[in-house]
């Protein structure tokens, strides 16, 4: 007879696995440059678009934003990925965040001003959107080369958790610092994290590109396209995502929600409520590294955020609808952990970057396509309407992608032949080195 493990020992499974910060030097450098960097960006996200609002008035000119940043992001994303493949991903990192840091520094000086300006906004929106599509292919690619094969997904468990804390954090002081000293002040902190975060960049080791990469060209990105399409696992991540948020990311008519609800002070709190969400599962992630069919983590993690959208549109009541949107978070976490898992598992390490350019863009133009929809949505039909019948769809078309790439929802990391092909050659290359 079997006796079950001890109650302590069942918890402490559960708790995230922490192999990768001890394994990589340079894993513990990124985490901790993105929980500082993630705690700025997310004041000025929370900062930005109120900006817009107060100034306009409008929830399309909020939405708006999201359609500024559209362009940058897919000309950019695409680039960048191509050229981390063909340069020192550390450089790319560097660079990128000290670009930020300046346009941290524009949206500082604008709020100062007597009569803050419309259009520097969605400059800078933009202007983060392009650096950003650059610098998430370098970063992503760089991952599966830091961590050894078998902790991918205690790492992917890792970032989010950062991610999250960040999104926590971010929003909730952003609320609080924006009612109280003003958007400047919120925008000053920002500039201070990411002039910190470039400090901690500096400490990277270099991470050169492989030995017969070419330069980044048109020809290059059209390689990783084709491989991509000739994947239906990784076809159904991206297509998977970018339904998901397409259809049920309301960030953008956050403000207009907490105004129908009569409860502006919340704002702060349903920027945060999906990474509480996030959070609450990360915090309980030990059993994701014990797992295999990381494909029926896409799609049940998906499921469960268009669900919860949907629900969150429907409620009259503010705590309700936060935990409403803290499930989701849950749900749009579990879906990221399978997506990360997959990628970095079976791409293979010349095709990285232009494979993380294709992720950056499933990723990223989801919600910002996302934005545009509810805020055209919300000024047509009315936010809470908007936000029900974007969950709704985002339900119906996971269920219809899932029905029509079947190979994802039977993906097994031990037997699916380019996760077992690509771990054969970290083995290789290790046993080399």
């Amino acid at each position: 007879m079997t006796t079950a493990p001890p109650l302590p020992a069942r918890l402490s499974a559960l708790l995230p696995d922490l192999s990768p910060l001890r394994s990589s030097a340079d894993f513990r450098l990124l985490w901790v440059q993105g929980l500082v960097t993630y705690f700025g960006s997310f004041m000025a996200l929370i900062a930005l678009p109120l900006q817009i609002k107060e100034i306009t008035g409008s929830p399309l000119a909020v939405g708006a934003m999201g359609a500024v940043e559209l362009v940058p992001l897919v000309v950019f994303g695409l680039y960048g990925g191509a050229l981390a493949d063909a340069t020192d991903r550390r450089k790319v990192i560097l660079g990128t965040e000290a670009g930020l840091g300046l346009l941290a520094l524009v949206l500082l000086v604008n709020a100062a001003l007597p009569a803050p300006m419309l259009w520097p906004l969605y400059l800078v929106a933009g202007g983060v959107s392009a650096l950003a599509g650059l610098q998430r292919p370098a970063l992503d690619s760089l991952m599966a080369r830091i961590v050894p094969h078998d902790q991918l997904t205690a790492a992917a468990a890792l970032n989010s958790l950062r991610w999250q804390f960040g999104a926590i954090t971010g929003p909730a002081v952003a609320g609080l610092v924006v009612a109280w000293a003003g958007q400047a002040t919120a925008y000053a902190v920002t500039v201070v994290t990411f002039t910190v975060s470039v400090v901690l960049c500096l400490r990277l080791a270099p991470a050169p590109p492989a030995r017969h990469a070419g330069k980044p060209s048109l020809r290059g990105i059209a390689e990783g396209a084709r491989y991509a399409w000739s994947r239906p696992v990784l076809l159904g991540t991206y297509a998977i995502d970018l339904a998901a948020m397409f259809f049920a990311f309301p960030n953008a008519v956050f403000p207009f929600l907490a105004d129908e609800l009569d409860a502006e002070w919340s704002l702060g709190l349903m920027y945060a409520a999906g990474s509480v969400g996030s959070l609450l599962l990360g915090l309980t992630s030990g059993w994701t590294s014990r797992v295999r069919r990381h494909g029926l983590f896409v799609v049940s993690g998906a499921a469960v955020w268009g669900l919860a959208i949907a629900a969150a549109g429907r409620i009259g009541n503010v705590w309700l609808v936060l935990v409403c949107l803290a499930v989701a978070g849950a749900g749009d976490m579990l879906s990221g952990l399978g997506r990360s898992t997959i990628w970095n598992q079976t791409i293979p390490e010349e095709l990285r970057g232009r494979l993380a350019g294709i992720e950056v863009l499933s990723y990223s133009v989801g919600p910002q396509l996302g934005q545009v929809r509810a805020g055209a949505m919300a000024g047509w039909t009315g936010t809470r309407s908007a936000i029900w019948t974007g969950g709704v769809a985002c339900v119906a078309s996971v269920a219809l992608l899932a029905a029509a790439l079947p190979k994802l929802l039977t993906y097994d990391s031990e037997t699916d032949e380019d996760a077992v092909r690509r771990r054969a050659g970290r083995e290789a290359a290790a046993a080399r080195a």
